[in-house]
């Protein structure tokens, strides 16, 4: 097909040097001759009416019925569905009602009528999406896992693989076949109010739990997705987590290196792993919104790679090429360069404009037909690997829907979740019989465990949708007796203003309630939010409950301080006054159980930071810094002197065992661009407790072209081990996987060493032969 760029596109020089490759590269996903037949059995007997409704996203509030009953709640309107899918023939429906939970019967009812609207006006089936982010969270009475920022500090694929699965077998009973889910953003810079959604700062991380979560979302056959499987959505396509003034929504500024080394790697790997759908970041990179860029959307993506599924907008995200970037003059404009530059559908989302206008660029000849075929065939592509023209409604047995099997795993994965950053003089465990002081404002609330995407958008209606699950405050009387715990929060969050926003505090009263105990367990951090909302211009923890803690370890009692946040926000103040600190990040509905059994003793910790913490609003860094931001002082009459600055760093969490690394071997001193280096070391549990072990693999680039950075993770896994016990870990690493995008844009191997390190243990290797890959823009 011959490429649409669009009139305002503009091409990353230096990049381009190696985004051209002679050959077409082999299928991201495999080719399938029943898909592609049926495809275009379809396709051929459409109109062209069709295959624009087939390229639109209405929300489900437009099909609504207004004022709702509030007997019967959300309720479809016949005229509406008339309009929309009659007339339009939209070809999906996103989001829940008024972005509240349902109950399976209700989704059932929503889902079920639309399908049988939709295969009675054209024969061709409705595809709808939701935003189950982290387990079942549209769903009533669905399982809730941590958020994804929680899953990466597990550094356990298989717990991130076993909860997709959940969460397809769940989100499948409600007869919704797709999530816009996981998000691959790179979680770069904490102020940006979604880090929480994404697997943390690592481009690695990011990729290896995308694919973990698309194979247990989608099943091991992307072209045959099964009866308790969905679709996913990567997002948000990409650069999305690294706006440069870190509100949400608004411009980044990334190198042409970094965009494809480290930005793009995430969407590469899970792509690779049949990943079905690709969501786009609502803003710009290096100036070119993303929505219009038909050189990250088609070619890297698209032709690049050979990926044959679909990309669809962000809310409304078509209107802002003209309503705020600024690079359309209206709407029709707008449309006419996002569906040339790759765009496949439109989440519009209230009204219908965009097939009115669609049709007439089409009619106009300023959108080809071969754009509009191609875009229909990817919308039916995943319907057909998705069984829904077989089997438009869900059938089966989903008996295990909410049940304590579901539960059970959530609560395995919040408790790996959990970091223990601190634990002077073996302040934890905290001992039975101890009386405990549950003070903070995030003591006795479901919604802050849980953050956004939690049963509505902004997660504030958590705690009426999850009443039967127990609070920080509730775990700990269960675990330790009503008679040994007090709740006396001292500072609240006002729940009828802004998510930040806090009630008159009464911090004398906590203190005196503290004098009464033996340790204080302060639950601190943030209120939900999601997105836009959750801007904010002070990364520091509030005022109100800085004096809160403050205030209480001036009893001289011992403070236990309970990190509750989706981003890391800056304690550096009243961290010394802590013996312990804990950072439980959003487990979810079984968080409170999970802290309570880690605080017991009853399990050990054994997550770490999937981010760098930092200790200084003017001091953000990542693991991954360039050596040279990192300077000593120098000779002279200026002192260049250059320190990274941290809190706790990437990578970082104790246990209440012991680990010892040593031995760590290298079959390969020399080695060269195909080889394939293993790796081994030992891990010991040196202390008393059984416990798990996240072992993690380093590289440093000793000497490069470009600035190297100053470490980069290779690889991980997580093992367990008895007291006493010691493993060997074996790795195996491609050495070209030790490549880096040049200044030139093409990736390169440089001749030269490079450190390799497990823990504490460090091993030098040599590369013998330096090799520029010259026509792919990936390294097969």
């Amino acid at each position: 097909m011959k490429r649409i760029y669009s009139a305002v596109a503009v091409v990353f020089t230096l990049a381009v040097a190696c985004t051209t490759s002679p050959e077409k590269p082999s299928p991201a996903i495999a080719y399938s001759a029943e898909v592609e037949n049926k495809v275009e059995d379809v396709l051929a007997r459409m109109t062209l009416e069709e295959k624009i409704g087939q390229m639109t996203e209405i929300t489900a509030d437009a099909l609504g019925k207004y004022p709702v009953d509030p007997e019967k709640g959300f309720e479809l309107d016949t005229a509406k569905l008339a309009t929309i899918i009659g007339k339009y023939k939209v070809g999906s429906i996103l989001n829940a009602p008024h972005t509240s939970a349902q109950t399976p019967e209700k989704w059932q009812y929503i889902v079920g009528t639309i399908q049988e609207w939709s295969m009675k006006t054209m024969g061709i089936p409705c595809i709808y999406g939701i935003d189950n982010n982290h387990g079942t969270t549209y769903c009533a009475g669905g399982t809730l896992f941590p958020q994804n920022i929680g899953l990466a500090a597990t550094f356990n694929r298989d717990l991130v693989r076993q909860g997709a699965e959940i969460c397809a077998y769940e989100t499948r009973a409600c007869n919704i076949p797709w999530t816009y889910s996981p998000t691959l953003d790179l979680g770069r810079d904490p102020r940006w109010p979604r880090q929480w959604e994404d697997f943390g700062e690592s481009s690695y991380m990011n990729a290896q739990m995308g694919i973990a979560a698309t194979e247990g979302f989608q099943g091991s056959d992307p072209n045959k997705i099964g009866a308790n499987n969905i679709a996913v959505c990567l997002k948000h396509y990409m650069g999305y987590g690294v706006p440069f003034s870190g509100k949400d929504r608004t411009p980044a500024y990334i190198s042409p290196q970094d965009l494809r080394e480290k930005h793009f790697a995430p969407y590469l790997a899970a792509a690779r792993a049949g990943a079905l759908s690709v969501m786009v970041n609502s803003a710009s990179v290096n100036g070119m919104p993303l929505h219009a860029n038909a050189e990250l959307l088609t070619q890297w993506l698209k032709e690049d790679l050979n990926w044959d599924g679909m990309i669809v907008t962000d809310w409304a995200d078509i209107n802002n090429l003209f309503s705020r970037e600024r690079v359309a003059k209206d709407k029709k404009e707008a449309i006419k360069l996002a569906i040339n530059a790759g765009i496949d559908m439109s989440m519009d989302p209230y009204d219908c404009q965009f097939c009115d206008l669609l049709k007439e660029l089409v009619d106009e000849g300023e959108v080809p037909m071969s754009r509009i075929d191609d875009a229909t065939r990817r919308v039916l592509r995943m319907k057909v690997r998705l069984g829904l023209f077989d089997a438009p409604m869900v059938t089966g047995d989903f008996h295990k829907y909410g049940g304590d099997e579901h539960a059970q795993a959530a609560l395995r994965t919040a408790e790996e979740s959990i970091v223990l950053l601190k634990n002077e003089n073996s302040q934890l465990p905290i001992k039975q019989g101890q009386k405990i002081l549950v003070c903070g404002p995030n003591a006795n609330t479901m919604r802050c465990l849980n953050g956004g995407w939690s049963y509505s958008w902004q997660g504030h209606i958590a705690d009426r949708f999850a009443a039967e699950h127990n609070t920080i405050y509730e775990a700990l009387i269960n675990k330790f007796g009503a008679g040994n715990v007090t709740l006396c929060q001292g500072v609240t969050y006002n729940e009828k203003g802004a998510w930040w926003q806090e009630n008159e505090p009464e911090i004398e009263k906590a203190v005196a309630a503290a004098r009464q105990a033996d340790i204080v367990v302060a639950c601190v951090g943030e209120n939900s939010y999601c997105e836009t909302p959750g801007n904010l211009t002070d990364l520091t923890l509030s005022e109100n409950q800085r004096n809160l803690v403050k205030a209480l370890a001036a009893t001289g009692k011992p403070i236990v301080l309970i990190l509750n946040e989706g981003r890391p926000r800056i304690v550096s103040e009243i961290e010394p006054l802590a013996a312990a600190v804990v950072n439980i990040l959003l487990p979810g509905n079984y968080g409170g159980d999970a802290l309570a059994n880690l605080l017991a003793g009853d399990a050990n910790f054994s997550g770490k930071l999937p981010y760098t913490y930092p200790r200084e609003i003017n001091s953000l860094a990542t693991y991954d810094y360039k050596t040279s931001e990192e300077v000593g002082t120098m000779e002279g009459n200026y002192n260049y002197d250059a320190k990274i600055s941290l809190q706790w760093p990437f990578g970082y969490g104790l246990s209440y065992t012991t680990y010892e690394y040593s031995n760590l071997k290298v079959d390969k001193q020399d080695f060269a661009a195909g080889d394939i280096i293993k790796i081994s070391v030992n891990v010991k549990n040196s202390g008393t407790r059984d416990g798990k072990e996240a072992v993690l693999l380093y590289s440093s680039d000793l000497v490069a072209s470009l600035v190297p950075d100053n470490k980069r993770l290779r690889d991980f896994t997580k093992i367990e081990l008895k007291a006493g016990e010691t493993k060997t870990v074996e790795f195996a690493l491609k050495a070209s996987d030790l490549a880096f995008v040049g200044y030139d844009g093409k990736w390169r191997l440089e001749a030269g060493e490079f450190n390799i390190s497990v823990g504490r243990q460090v091993a030098t290797i040599n590369c013998t032969e330096t090799k520029v890959w010259e026509t792919p823009n990936i390294i097969e």
